[in-house]
């Protein structure tokens, strides 16, 4: 029979040496009498794909008015905050049937490929 409490971790980037190792991953489940569910908790190392991230935001525009548009075709909502970069489409409350002052054009591209770094992080945390 499984115990009822329980803490498990699993660590990629194990190797070291003289220094201690720099894991890439920490992912630790932990389960106890008075919390019911599981609790999973992710440590991943993914500075290369924030900073790709960032730059991307950084460079596309939001709907003007906010919550104006669709303007990337996507259905799909992007929010970002950090200390010099606050960003976020498709308005609080989404998308309404009004009509942007700003466009997809050619920034569509970079727009899919946030979204792909945002699924690639996620499935790094989970």
């Amino acid at each position: 029979m499984a115990p009822t409490e329980f803490s498990l971790r699993l660590q990629h980037g194990i190797t070291g040496g003289i220094a201690p190792p720099t894991p890439s991953a920490i992912y630790t489940i932990t389960r106890t009498p008075s919390q019911p569910s599981w609790n999973i908790t992710a440590a991943v190392r993914a500075t290369t794909l924030v900073g790709e991230l960032y730059d991307i935001l950084k460079s596309i525009p939001t709907e003007q008015p906010p919550g104006s548009e669709v303007i990337y075709g996507l259905d799909t909502s992007i929010a970002f905050g950090s200390d010099d970069l606050m960003w976020m489409n498709g308005g609080p409350a989404g998308c309404g049937t009004g009509t942007s002052t700003v466009q997809r054009r050619t920034r569509q591209t970079k727009f899919k490929r946030a979204v792909k770094i945002m699924q690639e992080l996620i499935t790094k945390a989970s």
